[in-house]
C-alpha cells in the first residue's frame, strides 16, 4: 500500500471555505479517479500557525501503478483546479510513501 501526501499551508482568510472544497468537492474528485481508495485529512499540531493553518491530506493506494497513472493523467487538471479556485493563498508540497506495517 502507499499514501499519496499532500502538505498544505492555508492562509487564515479562507480556510474554512477551503477546507468545505476539499471535503466536498476536491477530495471526490480525485478518489473518482480510481486512483485511490480513500485519503484522509489530518491537521499538523505543533507547527507555527501564524501565516496559516496546515494541513495534510493522505491519499490511500493499493500500489504505486495507480499512483503513477494519477500522475500521469490527473494530477496537472487537479492541482490546476486549486490553484484556479485559490490562488497564492496556499503552498503545497508532495510525498509518496510506502506502508511498511
Amino acid at each position: 500500500m502507499i499514501i499519496y501526501n499532500v502538505t498544505i499551508k492555508i492562509e487564515h482568510s479562507i480556510a474554512a471555505d477551503w477546507l468545505t472544497w476539499l471535503k466536498e468537492e476536491h477530495i471526490p474528485d480525485i478518489i473518482s479517479t480510481g486512483c485511490f481508495t480513500h485519503a484522509s485529512i489530518l491537521r499538523l499540531l505543533e507547527v507555527d500557525d501564524t501565516e496559516g493553518r496546515t494541513y495534510a491530506v493522505q491519499y490511500h493506494g493499493e500500489s504505486e501503478m495507480p499512483y503513477n497513472l494519477y500522475i500521469e493523467k490527473f494530477a496537472d487538471e487537479m492541482r490546476k483546479k486549486g490553484t484556479d479556485k485559490w490562488g497564492n493563498k496556499f503552498i503545497a508540497f508532495r510525498t509518496i510513501m510506502e506502508v511498511v506495517h
